[in-house]
């Protein structure tokens, strides 16, 4: 998709800024452009027939109706374009309303402080066509029935992938993260995001898990006969939480391998823990007395962490990818990184950053002290074949 295939509304109360933002777009080769005075009028554009722009310059101070009431306008609206918010009010004040956006599936490119930037401009500018594009894709995603995931777990069809973590003293790769796929007959390599919700509410998630788990307790088995000793985290749901059989079903898998539990994490999303602590506590607790490692996934991002800390003997803690990229320029984002930091080496637990995509976060990060960390700048998902050959190589290097 080119700049001139691009439809974008700006909204702006003075005409002043109406006429430069407009020029601004045009000196970029963005032609498609409705200029509106008020929100009530974008907002009758909008409910139009066919009118929903792609992307859409907002300001937030507006008097018959501010942005954030123009925002939850757009969500009613089932809007699934882009947003730049345009507003001279403190950062934490857009920060809080990109969070609100975001929260309600609209995406925020970004924030334009009055007066502008042009490179800053530009750069957001170029932010639109791989969104739209990626949009795209995702419309096309298959959400499969209950029945053809169920088949799909009986033919044997899930396969894991391994994510590599990273120790920050040693340089060397300490573990790896199990991410199920699913290599579909016809459709070919099917993401999670596509069956594990449909999993979990037609009770095949206890079933999924467990083929995730003996896969992954199977592959450390060939790494540790390999002479490769790391550890391999796999993600447990809520649901697999309700079974009391749980625990042992796992420890089992580990005896009949002749892994250590000890080489195993099982990563519990604190976010969804946050549902029915009390169910959970007894199944966890087990599990720790059994020697499997437990890890509290996505921290930051529940409303309870410091009660998960409390109740639940937790050995990992990982600081979720919302608060590591761009943690070096974003001064609410270090606050929480470094807060979550201190209390979990506190607590004497190993810390994970993960979702580290640049450089920018990886440097930052390995000058705090954090314990490891994991994202696509490290290395991607790999299938278990590959794996072997990338750590040799990797600890090699390092060694």
């Amino acid at each position: 998709m080119e700049a001139k295939d691009i439809n974008i509304l700006v909204l702006d109360d003075e005409p002043m800024m109406l006429k430069l933002l407009k020029n601004m777009l045009v000196s970029q080769g963005y032609f498609n452009i409705t200029m509106c005075d008020n929100s009530v009028k974008a907002l009758g554009y909008i409910r139009e027939k066919n009118n929903h722009p792609d992307l859409i310059f907002c300001d937030l101070m507006m008097p018959e109706m501010d942005g954030i009431e123009y925002v939850n306008h757009l969500v009613k609206c089932n809007y699934t374009g882009n947003l730049i918010l345009v507003s001279g009010v403190e950062e934490r004040i857009l920060q809080t309303v990109e969070k609100l956006a975001h929260s309600n599936n609209i995406r925020i490119l970004g924030y334009l402080h009055k007066p502008f930037r042009i490179d800053l401009f530009a750069s957001l500018l170029t932010k639109v066509t791989p969104h739209l594009e990626a949009l795209a894709k995702k419309n096309e995603k298959n959400i499969y029935k209950p029945e053809e995931v169920s088949e799909g777990i009986k033919c044997n069809e899930l396969l894991n992938y391994y994510q590599p973590k990273i120790d920050f003293t040693t340089g060397m790769v300490v573990g790896v993260e199990s991410l199920v796929r699913w290599q579909h007959p016809r459709d070919g390599l099917v993401y999670p995001d596509q069956f594990v919700g449909v999993a979990e509410e037609n009770n095949l998630i206890d079933e999924l898990t467990e083929v995730v788990i003996y896969n992954a307790v199977s592959q450390t088995k060939k790494w540790l006969d390999a002479g490769v000793n790391i550890r391999v985290a796999v993600n447990v749901s809520m649901e697999n939480l309700k079974s009391l059989d749980f625990p042992d079903i796992v420890a089992c898998y580990a005896e009949s391998s002749g892994v250590s539990p000890r080489n195993i994490i099982l990563e519990v999303t604190e976010s969804r823990l946050m549902i029915d602590p009390r169910a959970a506590l007894e199944i966890l607790t087990r599990l720790r007395l059994k020697g499997f490692l437990l890890s509290i996934d996505d921290f930051g991002t529940g409303h309870s962490s410091f009660t998960q800390l409390h109740d639940i003997p937790f050995s990992e803690l990982k600081i979720d990818r919302s608060f590591v990229h761009n943690v070096s320029s974003n001064n609410t984002k270090r606050a929480i990184f470094n807060a979550s930091l201190n209390l979990a080496k506190q607590l004497e637990m190993e810390v994970v950053a993960e979702g580290i995509e640049e450089k920018k976060d990886w440097d930052f990060v390995a000058k705090t002290g954090c314990h490891m960390a994991q994202g696509y700048y490290i290395a991607k998902p790999m299938h278990g074949d590959e794996v072997l050959d990338y750590l040799i190589k990797a600890n090699s290097l390092d060694s």
